[in-house]
């Protein structure tokens, strides 16, 4: 089976953009994205810059063009559901060839075959943190002789459509965690004491790829015994011994959209003090699954993990809030955690980011799955092995 976003879901994007676009006053819209942080880019356009940047331009009215660097011709053209593209100079790569004699577009080029003689007064950036001075100080030049007035950030203008996810995008989205899943497997019946971490996560790499995933979601990890304590992190090349917790990150792309599942494995028998964060982590997880559903305000799920981890003495190792939006980033907006207020919407979708830190004895882990806001409840993405994991 063929599970795709359609032509027609991407064109419904733009429109939908636009409409929000003449609410708030936008006569432009540029999404920008780069290799790593891809999704504004990809949303729009299904491309996925490599080497160079990316963006889409989109104009309160008419069609969005796609904006690429001197290189990627012949790759966006061929990726591309954007089939208007323009390449920039600015989008270069990061060691700035000149391309003597290359017939390429400015921004303001750009601009005027887009809009034409039509006044621009409002400018808005999706994408607006990941933008180089670079590539800023070159727009800004050019919406400047433009006349342009005002050029703001306009990532939650994105972020907000995009919370909402779409039957297609929730079919991808399953079919990534399915593989992320299938990788988890391997990687349980692989592990043995005498292995480095970067040997597992070649296991997952291999699963993912013959499972049909496009690579990692994320730079994910696989990290063992001491100097665990890490919310984020790498492989290293430490090697397994038994006792060891092991905390296994695990995460794939599927037609763009990320996958994300985490838990603690020891190899061995669990110590007690093992045996009670993973018990904690796990509690969470059931309850924080049990309790979200539409109309909750968010906040809530936030102080059930305070109240959670207290009953286990382990408050001081929450790093921060228990759920995070996912979708074509592992982790993208809204983020559930303390302070925050607004309502939960059916079909959302959401991880479990349940990392416990250990920061006296450098121990950590994290129980993660993704999933979706039904009409009275959740559905799961991933629940293999909601247990305490212990490889003899």
């Amino acid at each position: 089976m063929n599970i795709r976003i359609s032509d027609d879901e991407f064109k419904e994007r733009v429109i939908k953009t636009q409409e929000q676009m003449e609410k708030e006053g936008f006569d432009f819209l540029l999404c920008y994205g780069n290799e790593a942080e891809p999704q504004f880019v990809r949303y729009y356009a299904d491309y996925w810059p490599s080497f160079e940047s990316a963006g889409v331009l989109i104009p309160a009215k008419g069609d969005a063009v796609l904006l690429i660097g001197p290189e990627s011709g012949t790759y966006a053209r061929d990726h591309s559901r954007i089939r208007v593209i323009y390449p920039l100079l600015a989008f270069r790569e990061s060691s700035e060839p000149e391309y003597p004699g290359a017939a390429l577009e400015t921004f303001a080029s750009v601009l005027k075959k887009v809009n034409g003689d039509r006044p621009c007064r409002k400018f808005g950036i999706a994408g607006y943190s990941l933008i180089t001075k670079v590539i800023y100080d070159s727009l800004e030049h050019a919406l400047q002789e433009l006349g342009v007035v005002e050029i703001v950030r306009a990532d939650l203008l994105v972020s907000k459509l995009r919370a909402i996810k779409t039957d297609q995008e929730i079919q991808c989205m399953k079919e990534a965690y399915r593989i992320s899943q299938e990788a988890l497997k391997k990687v349980l019946e692989g592990i043995h004491v005498g292995m480095t971490e970067n040997q597992i996560k070649g296991i997952a790499m291999s699963e993912i790829y013959a499972q049909g995933g496009e690579g990692e979601a994320y730079p994910f990890w696989i990290i063992t015994g001491k100097g665990t304590n890490q919310a984020i992190s790498r492989c290293r090349n430490r090697v397994v011994e038994e006792g060891d917790l092991i905390q296994i990150q695990i995460g794939t792309r599927y037609e763009g959209y990320a996958s994300t599942i985490g838990r603690p494995v020891v190899v061995g028998k669990a110590t007690d003090k093992q045996r009670k964060m993973i018990e904690a982590a796990l509690e969470l997880q059931k309850v924080i699954l049990q309790t979200v559903r539409p109309g909750v305000n968010a906040g809530k799920i936030a102080e059930i993990q305070h109240e959670v981890l207290a009953k286990y003495g382990l408050e001081d190792c929450i790093l921060y809030g228990p759920c995070h939006g996912t979708g074509l980033m592992e982790g993208e907006y809204p983020w559930i955690e303390t302070g925050v207020d607004f309502k939960l919407e059916e079909n959302m979708t959401f991880a479990t980011c349940l990392y416990l830190g250990d920061n006296k004895e450098a121990v950590g882990l994290r129980v993660e799955d993704g999933f979706r806001i039904t009409a009275d409840g959740t559905e799961s993405f991933s629940d293999y092995r909601r247990e305490i994991i212990e490889i003899k």
